[in-house]
């Protein structure tokens, strides 16, 4: 099992930016693909971004394409966000995960992450 602590999270206005971490630990760090999801109230938990286990391969949810970007650091155990050009929808709780991988392949399903970390929370005003 992996513990994965995020952090970066708070207020910012419309078209701000906000630098999300993600410190993981507990088994070998390439060995897991790595996410970001997030959560609005009311609604389901949702796919934002993934990074492979080496770090080359990436995918964003179309909501986030051009404004934020997912990088790893295997070296620091750390899996980052950066958001940028915030709007009031992407106020959320936002979730690291980890899934575990034989490949070097990106994962964008809920269903195929088994650790989470406790989320924290993104709210843009307009």
């Amino acid at each position: 099992q992996v513990q994965l602590l995020e952090s970066g999270g708070g207020l910012v206005q419309a078209g701000g930016s906000l630098r999300l971490s993600c410190a993981a630990s507990g088994r070998t760090f390439t060995n897991d693909c790595m996410g970001w999801f997030r959560q609005a109230p009311g609604k389901a938990r949702e796919f934002v971004a993934a990074i492979s286990r080496l770090g080359d391969r990436t995918d964003y949810a179309e909501s986030v394409k051009g404004r934020f970007t997912i990088a790893r650091d295997n070296f620091k155990n750390m899996v980052i966000l950066q958001m940028n050009s915030l709007k009031p929808e992407d106020t959320a709780v936002y979730y690291c995960a980890a899934a575990r991988r034989i490949w070097n392949d990106v994962v964008v399903t809920t269903f195929e992450y088994s650790d989470w970390g406790q989320g924290t929370q993104v709210t843009v005003s307009s």
